[in-house]
This record gives C-alpha cells, sequence and structure tokens, in this order.
C-alpha cells in the first residue's frame, strides 16, 4: 500500500480545506491528528487527516497542514477548535504526538518519510503489504 502525505498550507483557507476533505470523505477517516512540535521557541501543531484507501485502491492518503497552528496546549486557536469540531462531528479523537520538526530535515519528503514509519509504529498506519 501507498501510504503519501498531501501537504496544504498553515493558513484559515488551508484548514477550512482540510475540514471539508474531512466532510466529503467521513465514511474513509481513519484518524485526525495533531502532531506538536517546537520551532525556535514556538509551540506549533500539524493538523492531519488520515483517510482509508478508496474502494479497492492501495493509496492511502494523509492530508496536512503542516507546522500552522499554535499548539492549543500553549495557547489556544480557533483553528484547533474547527478542526476539534470536525473530529467531533465524526466521533473521532484526535490523536495527539510529540515530532521533531521539519526544519531538522533536508527536505520535506525526508521529514514525511520519518513521518510515515512513526505512524507506522504506533499503529495509526498499516505496514507495508
Amino acid at each position: 500500500m501507498i501510504q503519501r502525505f498531501i501537504e496544504l498550507g498553515g493558513g484559515y483557507g488551508d484548514l477550512y480545506e482540510l475540514i471539508e476533505i474531512a466532510e466529503t470523505n467521513s465514511h474513509r477517516i481513519r484518524h485526525f491528528l495533531a502532531l506538536n512540535t517546537v520551532i525556535g521557541n514556538k509551540e506549533v501543531t500539524s493538523l492531519a487527516i488520515i483517510l482509508n484507501p478508496a474502494g479497492e485502491g492501495k493509496f492511502q492518503p494523509i492530508y496536512i497542514c503542516r507546522e500552522g497552528v499554535p499548539n492549543p496546549r500553549t495557547m489556544p486557536s480557533k483553528r484547533f477548535s474547527l478542526f476539534q469540531e470536525a473530529a467531533d462531528r465524526h466521533g473521532k479523537d484526535i490523536c495527539e504526538l510529540a515530532i521533531k520538526p521539519s526544519s531538522l530535515f533536508a527536505e520535506p519528503e525526508l521529514y514525511y518519510q520519518q513521518l510515515i514509519g512513526i505512524l507506522r509504529l504506533n499503529h495509526f498506519l498499516p505496514p507495508l503489504s
């Protein structure tokens, strides 16, 4: 199975797009994720949704707004509240993980490969088949 991150931006419009993806694919939602990290002295969160593969497909998308939201534990934000409301509507909890910032990696692809490994180890993603 191919598991791939699809990156959206970090602004309000991008978060609305992420929530709309969840609304239109509600039957496919596997997990809502909040990936917490520190960049400089600022605590930030990446919000993501893992979908199950479509039909018999072997592609599992993970839509993400990378490092664009203040960590809700240190600074409440409207964007996180909207994400929480979407998770609640779908009867899902937001799974939180502490991770390294993407700035530690030479390119985004290496960052996403590391995240896929972490998500597999924590059973948020199925192992390779």
